[in-house]
Formats: structure tokens, C-alpha cells, sequence
């Protein structure tokens, strides 16, 4: 993990800040995930037939599974010192390049792309690159917009 203070990021524009450790997106995971959205596609939750038909002869992550789990991966690689709150803004361009198979291992590329001022701190747009252990290509590619509200004094 490395420590950042939100106070002097904005030295570090076009930096790749971190890079996350290896997460397992586990099949419990993905069902996890099925249930709170209520995507129960099969793809993503029958294994049997993901075996059958599927060209990774196991099934896959959702999308928005692989997206949700940005705020961990950065959670677990930057220690934002100075920090009094972060807000998720939003996205500004995702793509997901290729499918995460079930057991896949991945991990985030993050570079902070921009700082703009905002009312009572500013917003950091994260270029994130999601990798594929073993993969050839990446898993997802996200521009991510993050508030960031120093601590005061």
C-alpha cells in the first residue's frame, strides 16, 4: 500500500499511483453479486452449462461486478492521508474488453489522470486499468471520477 496526501496529489498528474495485489473473483462472489442485482443470467451463475457453451468452459463475472470492485482495489493500494471524506462521482467512459472468468485473478492499473477544484476540495479523474491474470488483454478500462474533501486546518 502507499500513502497519499490528498493535499499534494495534484503533483502527481499523469502518474501511475498504484497497483493493486491480485484479487480472486470467486463463482460465491459472482452469486453474491447476482443476488443483490437480481441478474441471474447463466452466463454468470450456471456453471454446468457455462461449461457447455462458453469458450471459457466456466462462467463469467458481470461487468458491474468487475466495475464495483474498483473501490476496493484502490481502497487496498492508496492510503489517502489528509483525507476528511471521498465521494464516488461517477464514470466518465467504461469499457469492458474482455470476460473474467470465474477463479480469474485481477488487478488495477491506477493513474491519476486530472484534478479540477470543486467546492471545498476537488475531483480526481482516476484512469483505471483493470487486468486479467494471465490475460492477453485487459479485463475493463474505466475513467473514474472521485471528490476528494481535505481535512481542515
Amino acid at each position: 500500500m502507499i500513502d497519499v496526501d490528498v493535499r499534494t496529489i495534484g503533483d502527481r498528474i499523469g502518474e501511475q499511483i498504484a497497483v493493486s495485489d491480485w484479487l480472486e473473483v470467486t463463482q460465491a462472489r459472482i452469486n453474491q453479486f447476482a443476488d443483490a442485482t437480481g441478474d441471474h443470467q447463466w452466463i454468470h451463475v450456471d456453471p454446468e452449462r457455462a461449461a457447455l457453451e462458453l469458450p471459457s468452459k466456466t462462467t463469467i463475472a458481470h461487468g458491474f461486478l468487475t466495475l464495483s470492485l474498483l473501490s476496493t482495489l484502490i481502497r487496498e493500494s492508496i492510503a489517502f492521508t489528509g483525507l476528511r471524506m471521498a465521494i464516488n462521482y461517477g464514470l466518465n467512459r467504461v469499457r469492458f474488453v474482455s470476460p473474467v472468468p470465474s477463479g480469474c485473478r485481477i488487478r488495477a492499473c491506477i493513474t491519476l489522470h486530472a484534478i479540477e477544484p470543486v467546492s471545498g476540495g476537488f475531483q480526481a479523474t482516476w484512469q483505471v486499468t483493470v487486468e486479467r491474470d494471465g490475460g492477453d488483454k485487459p479485463a475493463a478500462v474505466a475513467d473514474w471520477l472521485v471528490r476528494y474533501y481535505p481535512e481542515q486546518g
